[in-house]
């Protein structure tokens, strides 16, 4: 079962009294609501609050529901936000038009609160159902935790037996991200996802992402990649592992999606920086 009182939902309605109805209704069942009397009013409460579900009307002044649900559609922060139309419009095009725009649920008004109810229940268990798997997933790749000691013996070819870890954090010192920041760092060679992170901290991926975002100006998947770049750049000034070895140390289980992003963030691609900044692992190497 879904816990209510842990949910926010956002109805954007134009019309006072529907309204008001809607959210005496879901508040009466335990839901934490908020709303919006216009669609662009409801595109900047969905952005700033980034609620667990949106019941939007169609029909509305300045712009329409259509436009308000391909808006949220287009961010990445919104886009995966459950969205349910409640609408007076009951024809077949404008419930395929919904559809193609990526609603989850279609209602005509005049609806009852348990139809309304029991639409939320539905997208919202799905939401929950997406959250477990990403738990499961994630405890997967806790358990086969470098199976194949990858890390350990690459580690073991470097001169000072270190782990695959630069003596200083790339984190930023945010007390609040401490926590999202430990996890990245504990398991960013596993090749964890933002969903993982999400799962592991308790909110959810759209929320983190802009929780992380306002307070750093990246995104959690940025600071992943980052991570794992900083680890890459180690590895290949000191030691002599394959590429490919060091792609699976760090996570990445294609060696041509490592190379094509270590290129995008070092201009080269990783056997030619290694060229370049191998100089100085080489004269360690002789001083020892």
């Amino acid at each position: 079962m879904i816990s209510e009182s842990s949910n926010k939902i956002l109805v954007i309605e134009d019309d006072n009294v529907t309204r008001d109805l809607y959210l005496k209704g879901l508040k009466a069942k335990g839901f934490d609501t908020i709303s919006a009397d216009n669609g662009l009013a409801g595109i900047q409460q969905v952005q700033e609050y980034i609620p667990d579900l949106v019941i939007c009307d169609i029909t509305m002044p300045d712009i329409d529901g259509y436009s308000v649900l391909n808006a949220l559609r287009q961010d990445p922060l919104t886009a995966i936000i459950p969205f349910i139309f409640l609408t007076g419009s009951s024809s077949k095009a404008d419930v395929r038009k919904a559809m193609e725009l990526g609603a989850d649920d279609y209602l005509t008004k005049p609806s009852t609160l348990d139809e309304l109810l029991r639409a939320i229940a539905i997208r919202l268990q799905k939401q929950a159902n997406l959250q477990n798997w990403c738990t499961m997933k994630s405890e997967k790749a806790l358990k086969s935790v470098f199976a194949d000691n990858t890390t350990v013996a690459i580690a073991q070819d470097t001169p000072n037996r270190e782990a695959i870890i630069p003596s200083k954090s790339i984190f930023p010192a945010i007390p609040q991200l401490k926590e999202v920041f430990d996890f990245i760092e504990a398991h960013y060679h596993q090749g964890i996802t933002l969903c993982d992170v999400a799962v592991a901290v308790g909110y959810s991926p759209a929320y983190l992402t802009n929780r992380v975002a306002r307070q750093t100006g990246e995104t959690v998947n940025c600071w992943i990649v980052k991570r794992r770049m900083a680890g890459a750049r180690f590895l290949l000034q000191n030691n002599n592992q394959t590429i490919e070895k060091i792609a699976k140390a760090l996570g990445y289980q294609d060696v041509s999606h490592f190379s094509r992003q270590f290129r995008q963030h070092h201009g080269l691609p990783p056997q030619a920086w290694r060229k370049q900044h191998q100089l100085g692992y080489q004269k360690q190497v002789k001083l020892w």
